[in-house]
């Protein structure tokens, strides 16, 4: 019975989707790198939103980029975790006094987790996500 209980822990991986701006992508780098590797922690990046369990969105939000966000957290089959990487996904960052700056994503999307900082540390990330499946291993 241990050896099964284990063993369904091996299999659990998160399906990931990025939606990054700007230097949104230099935030995740680190993790996608040989040191980190996020496909070892379960966390498997896809090219479509309709086979994703989690959106990732990094980076400042425009009034246009953030509609395109939109349209793809719909797309997202339910339920669907939304992660907030860094300062400018939680207050704009260093353009929160632009006048086309989302200030704060979660008044536009739900968001389940926010990962602080600029950018955020590759040790953040990785722990934000493992908090992530520990909610997800309680509710199965």
């Amino acid at each position: 019975m241990e050896d099964a209980k284990k063993l369904k822990r091996l299999v659990k991986s998160v399906w990931v989707f990025n939606w990054f701006n700007s230097c949104g992508f230099t935030e995740i780098l680190p993790v996608v790198g040989s040191r980190w590797d996020m496909e070892r922690f379960g966390m498997i990046p896809v090219a479509s939103p309709r086979h994703a369990d989690c959106l990732i969105i990094a980076g400042y939000q425009t009034e246009k980029s953030i509609r395109r966000a939109q349209r793809i957290y719909r797309q997202m089959p339910k339920p669907a975790v939304v992660i907030g990487l860094g300062s400018c996904s939680m207050s704009g960052g260093m353009y929160w006094d632009s006048y086309n700056t989302i200030k704060r994503l979660s008044d536009y999307i739900p968001v389940d987790l926010y990962i602080p900082g600029c950018p955020p540390r590759p040790e953040a990330i990785l722990k934000g996500i493992m908090s992530i499946f520990r909610e997800v291993e309680d509710h199965a």
